[in-house]
């Protein structure tokens, strides 16, 4: 019995001292394979940049290059040694694990040619904001499989590239241009030029909206309403930094708006007319009117 596993023992001993030489040349060159990588991440990164202004693009191809070179090492480490005849073979004479490797892969590949048509004709940059299904944000960067989005309060999305791909995507800031509108309700006795003109000249006062055309600020009747007629602005403004900055100036806006007409005296917003109606069969409703303004002299 001791004689037989010592027997095995030396066999496997001497099989594994025939194989060290090639596992050590296999492990050299995958850390050579791997450190190479790193440098020539850089090296694309600094050639890229100084001949493209598209961060994305960059970003993606050195990522693709890095890859490429870390499983050329890979597969040159296997054929050293001598595993990658055998996985040949078992992938090559079982038609069924390689459709179950490719089916189970199919996500993988369908992300990354996406990520490929993505780097190369795309619908955003770095920093756009974008929405695509329920996710909106400012994009960070484009990876191999997905896409990086920083929402407005500071969440990392990692969307699926083919996602991108596929489904419909906003961008807010593509244009560098964006359109933001309000409603203004006034009473039916004002005139409504003149009210008009009074927001118009609050639009003025505000440097970020643009005057010029086709991004001139303009000012439409756009409802007849039951209590109102309701006024609808529209303005332009850059969308350099679009939650912040657009949304900032609108409330800006809005409130200066507010501020002239409350002002005015030929001009009131008067609040929704509410029609209430009661039971046919309530006996009696009591209503006592209670006058707010402050109290005058006593009469003598």
């Amino acid at each position: 019995m001791l004689a037989e596993f010592t027997t095995v023992f030396h066999t496997y001993w001497t099989q594994f001292l025939f194989v060290l030489p090639r596992l050590v040349m296999a492990a050299v060159l995958l850390a050579v394979t791997w450190l190479a990588s790193s440098r020539l991440r850089s090296f694309l990164t600094a050639r890229l940049a100084a001949h493209s202004a598209d961060p994305l693009l960059t970003n993606f191809l050195t990522q693709v290059g890095r890859w490429l070179l870390v499983l050329s090492g890979l597969l040159l480490a296997l054929q050293i040694i001598g595993f990658s005849g055998v996985v040949g073979g078992l992938l090559g004479g079982l038609g069924l694990s390689a459709f179950l490797v490719g089916f189970a892969f199919k996500d993988i590949a369908e992300n990354f040619l996406a990520g490929v048509i993505l780097a190369f004709n795309r619908p955003f940059n770095v920093n756009d904001s974008i929405q695509v299904k329920d996710h909106m944000g400012r994009v960070m960067e484009l990876n191999l499989r997905t896409t990086r989005i920083k929402t407005y309060d500071g969440k990392d999305i990692y969307v699926p590239n083919s996602v991108l791909l596929k489904e419909s995507v906003t961008n807010f800031t593509r244009d560098g241009f964006i359109r933001q509108n309000f409603l203004v309700g006034i009473d039916y006795d004002a005139d409504v030029p003149t009210v008009i003109e009074a927001i118009s000249g609050q639009l003025r006062q505000e440097d970020e909206v643009l005057q010029t055309i086709p991004h001139e600020p303009f000012i439409i009747v756009h409802e007849l309403a039951t209590s109102t007629v309701n006024l609808k602005v529209f303005f332009w403004t850059e969308s350099e930094e679009y939650r912040r900055g657009v949304l900032e100036l609108r409330s800006r806006v809005m409130n200066r708006v507010k501020t002239v007409l409350m002002a005015a005296d030929n001009v009131s917003l008067p609040a929704d007319i509410v029609e209430m109606q009661f039971p046919k069969n309530l006996p009696e409703l009591r209503v006592r009117i209670i006058d707010q303004a402050p109290a005058g002299p006593p009469a003598a």
